[in-house]
């Protein structure tokens, strides 16, 4: 189990990360989202420990992981810009990681370099950027770690490549616990792989959640009255997040029992109603909205 403790980091006079707690447990996969320079790469690189706290404590398993080699053979880290040793070939940089890891599967590694089309003996330099990230992928996965902290792991793969790569992710998390932590601006790569999401903004977390908590206490509905209607009509115990007027179209985001939301509906007699599936983007649209922050600037 990963920790965060009063977690802080500053840079000269920014404060990239100030004052994080989060808890991420084993076999989960953990989104940590948020807009550029709200502090995902800091603490992402806290969690795998590469940068040290200015104050506060990350662990692992209760032990410090900055400097800690047993710890961080346990975790793989895939930075956003790919790093390799200069003039270096995929086979190459195996053989380095196989050094680092001794779970590394040799044998899934070649297998994977042939399904992804990737030549193992081609100077990485050579590669496009997606096709960079897919080697930093297969090394991870390969790698037998028990953590995989991934910064925006999915940018500049395409669609087919970005399927394959949730798929080896969630396969190793059915078959081995692994846990990825994923960080993210793009909520769409992480709403089909992630059950548990944290969302930063300007170096402080907002929250924590489980995602399909979230998602059945939340419900989105549409409906058309042929008569004057106000939310508040819905009574004062349902607390609606978002209310949206186009005519005679009413649009609700609301708090609640969905079976309750439903007959409080029907007992208003509109011409049509209907609940919706909420998208994560949309969840986190009516959780930031609630506590003031600008969703356009901090999500998009």
């Amino acid at each position: 189990m990963i920790q965060a403790t009063g977690a802080t980091k500053r840079f000269a006079e920014i404060c990239a990360v100030d004052h994080i707690d989060a808890v991420i447990r084993n076999g989960s996969v953990f989104g940590l989202i948020g807009s550029n320079g709200a502090g995902k790469s800091s603490f992402l690189r806290m969690l795998a420990g590469i940068l040290r706290p200015d104050e506060g404590r990350v662990t692992i398993d209760e032990q410090d992981v900055f400097e800690n080699v047993a710890l961080k053979s346990r975790c793989f880290y895939i930075s956003d810009e790919q790093y390799f040793f200069s003039n270096c070939t995929p086979d190459e940089m195996k053989n380095y990681y196989k050094r680092l890891y001794p779970a590394f599967d040799d044998a899934r590694y070649r297998h994977l370099m042939t399904a992804f089309e990737l030549d193992g003996g081609r100077k990485i330099r050579t590669f496009s950027k997606g096709m960079k990230k897919q080697v930093s992928v297969i090394c991870g996965v390969c790698a037998g770690a028990d953590y995989l902290f991934c910064d925006e792991t999915f940018d500049g793969l395409d669609p087919v490549v970005r399927q394959a790569v949730k798929s080896l992710f969630a396969a190793d998390v059915a078959e081995r616990g692994m846990t990825p932590i994923i960080a993210s601006h793009n909520l769409r790569e992480l709403e089909d792989i992630c059950d548990h999401v944290g969302l930063l903004h300007r170096g402080g977390i907002l929250f924590s959640r489980d995602l399909d908590d979230m998602k059945l206490g939340i419900h989105k509905l549409q409906c058309i009255f042929d008569r004057p209607f106000d939310v508040s009509m819905l009574g004062a115990d349902i607390p609606v997040l978002h209310f949206e007027q186009r005519g005679s179209l009413y649009t609700i985001t609301a708090r609640g029992d969905r079976e309750t939301l439903q007959n409080r509906l029907a007992a208003l007699q509109p011409v049509f109603f209907e609940l919706l599936p909420l998208s994560l983007e949309e969840i986190f649209i009516s959780e930031t909205e609630v506590v003031g922050y600008d969703v356009k600037k901090l999500i998009f």
